[in-house]
């Protein structure tokens, strides 16, 4: 059987369909409530949080394989205590568990923040770390600190894979997360910059990560990226594929401060994380790269999908997902 932590958000909940299909068992770990869209009697649906070090040693009872999906994903500054806390500690947790239960192989998913995300001067690939310099999230900082317990876990016996995907793609909660993406453009946020960076299917990073999983490979980690665009080219596919209008309004530095603080006051109103905070902000005007040869080199019979084709679908599910026009 295989545990798959975070099995409700994005990256987990395409996961355990990917491997039912394939005909796996997969123990699936919720914290508050069992997905309505799932019925498999392939899924065992456990309640546990991984910073209960009790539950999550239960979790592990009769498992072989590990992919830690479960993580914080956010850039406001009110959430730094709960990013640490649940990135890092919790990363530490299971990396505990695996080790105490024997885990075969351990699959992290971690980040390309935890690389350091602001280079412009070259691509980013799987040497580079996270820096103070390189990186203005504290997301970034708690991704790598959270590996630096996954290759603590290795030095420990443990075999591990880690993966660091860039912005993910899917028709997960559109209220957070990289999800997020495809609300502000459904809503027609008028706003674009003309930074860059890195863009992935969620399909495409279940994909990798299975077959790493499956594969001889450990101790190492991948950069996985379907491509480098610039975030007016995402944001506009995405429009026209919802019929909605581009954006059409170009952020200077100076507008962006102007814009990154007005939307922290509609987050305070609404109560809703907002899509642009200062770190965003900076992170949105960056023009960043990513090197994906790594991965693919190592998997050859691994192909990214057409970054067009996955948004149109993408779109279509949201739709269907949402009941929208």
């Amino acid at each position: 059987m295989i545990l798959v932590t975070g099995a409700t958000g994005l990256v987990g909940s395409h996961l355990i369909k990917a491997l039912v299909a394939q005909g796996k068992s997969v123990r699936a770990i919720y914290r508050s409530q069992i997905p309505n869209n799932f019925e498999s009697n392939s899924i065992d649906w456990f309640k546990a949080d991984i910073l209960d070090i009790v539950a999550l040693e239960e979790a592990m009872v009769g498992i072989k394989q590990v992919y830690h999906c479960a993580a914080i994903v956010s850039f406001t500054a009110k959430n730094k205590k709960a990013l640490h806390h649940t990135n890092i500690d919790g990363t530490a947790n299971v990396v505990n568990a695996c080790l105490n239960a024997g885990i075969e192989k351990l699959l992290f998913v971690s980040s390309v923040a935890a690389l350091g995300r602001i280079r412009e001067d070259h691509a980013i690939n799987e040497t580079m770390n996270w820096t103070p310099e390189t990186s203005n999230s504290e997301y970034g900082k708690s991704k790598y600190l959270a590996e630096m317990e996954v290759w603590r876990g290795m030095g420990e016996g443990l075999n591990v894979v880690v993966v660091n995907p860039v912005i993910i793609l899917g028709d997960g909660d559109w209220t957070k997360g990289s999800s997020a993406i495809f609300k502000s453009a459904y809503d027609e946020f008028p706003w674009f910059t003309e930074g860059s960076s890195g863009f992935v299917d969620v399909l495409d990073v279940v994909d990798a990560m299975i077959l790493l999983m499956e594969s001889t490979i450990s101790d190492q980690r991948f950069v996985i990226s379907g491509g480098n665009f610039p975030y007016k080219d995402i944001f506009t596919m995405i429009a026209h594929a919802f019929h909605k209008k581009a954006p059409h309004k170009k952020v200077t530095a100076l507008l962006a401060e102007i814009v990154w603080r007005l939307e922290g006051i509609k987050g305070r109103m609404t109560g809703k994380s907002p899509l642009l905070t200062k770190e965003t902000s900076r992170t949105a005007r960056a023009k960043v790269q990513f090197d994906n040869s790594k991965l693919l080199q190592s998997l050859p019979r691994f192909q990214y999908r057409n970054m067009q084709s996955s948004i149109e679908r993408i779109c279509t599910e949201l739709k269907n997902k949402y009941h929208l026009s």
